[in-house]
């Protein structure tokens, strides 16, 4: 199996047919590679202890996020399971105006189903600007106007993020978007781990369809999680669209994965803070990445 690439590779094995004229140049991340297997030693001096709000903090310095908010905001305390079933959270949101919340709403469009706190795709959008836009879903409104908060303040206009459930308002939204779906990730859900509430997990049939139907032909989809039983649960609803998907390995050999066909290393260039909250707990995060393969002609020019 293979991992993520920043584009689509050029090399294609002749057994898949990916379409050629869909060109999604992703960045190059000039960033430190992290393994997604085994955690890299952090360098603390004798006695000294890191917290993990610290260590998000110590990962994205750069993005220089203020560490109060708004008084409207005010302290944002995370709560770790939402039902997504709840009435409430069962009616599709409306899609925004495009055209106000992006500068150009014609670019290739990213979507980050549960972005939490905002700040991995804030920090994916800062460094590409003009080349694509990005929108994360997330379920706890707290987190929602926070991150637009930071998006407000950077006078980021390639970002959006939208209080929704994305089970329900996924296909919604990315139906009236102008430009094309080219990426969609999900990573580290909930992972509801009572089997009676694995009916809450983010990853279920109608959402997987509705992401693959709305991905361009080559589009990309990116999963991870730190929970293996998560992990194989998402891992099986794509693999069960093998008509329509292809894992990376499969047209890119070099692409390194275990012997489980799990990636070996963080293709993004930056951990999510997930991965940061739990790096003392944690040993693996299991992901995986898909192309969806070509079902069309029409051509993409990006």
């Amino acid at each position: 199996m293979g991992c993520i690439s920043c584009a689509i590779p050029r090399f294609i094995r002749p057994t898949i047919t990916i379409s050629p004229s869909l060109k999604l140049s992703f960045p190059t991340f000039h960033h430190r590679t992290v393994s997604a297997a085994v955690y890299p030693a952090l360098r603390l001096s004798e006695g000294e202890e890191i917290r993990s709000p610290e260590l998000v903090a110590r990962e994205y310095a750069d993005l220089n996020l203020p560490d109060k908010f708004c008084q409207e905001v005010g302290h944002v305390r995370i709560r770790q399971h939402v039902n997504p079933l709840r009435s409430s959270l069962m009616v599709p949101v409306e899609a925004p105006d495009w055209n106000v919340v992006y500068k150009d709403a014609t670019l290739p469009l990213m979507v980050d189903i549960g972005c939490g706190s905002g700040r991995f795709l804030i920090w994916l959008a800062k460094r590409n600007p003009g080349f694509r836009n990005y929108l994360g879903l997330e379920i706890r409104p707290k987190l929602v106007k926070r991150a637009e908060y930071w998006v407000n303040g950077l006078a980021l206009k390639n970002i959006h993020f939208i209080y929704a459930n994305a089970t329900v308002s996924f296909k919604q939204l990315v139906s009236t978007y102008p430009g094309p779906l080219i990426l969609v990730s999900i990573l580290c859900p909930d992972p509801h781990f009572k089997k009676k509430h694995h009916k809450r997990r983010v990853v279920q049939k109608p959402l997987v369809e509705s992401i693959v139907e709305g991905l361009v032909p080559g589009g990309q989809i990116f999963i991870q999680s730190d929970v293996l039983d998560v992990a194989l649960d998402m891992r099986d609803y794509f693999d069960a669209e093998s008509h329509k998907l292809v894992h990376i390995d499969s047209i890119n050999p070099d692409m390194l994965c275990d012997d489980e066909g799990w990636l070996l290393n963080n293709p993004m260039g930056i951990r999510t803070e997930r991965e940061i909250h739990e790096f003392k707990y944690i040993s693996r995060i299991y992901s995986r990445y898909y192309s969806k393969l070509a079902t069309s002609r029409k051509r993409w020019r990006f």
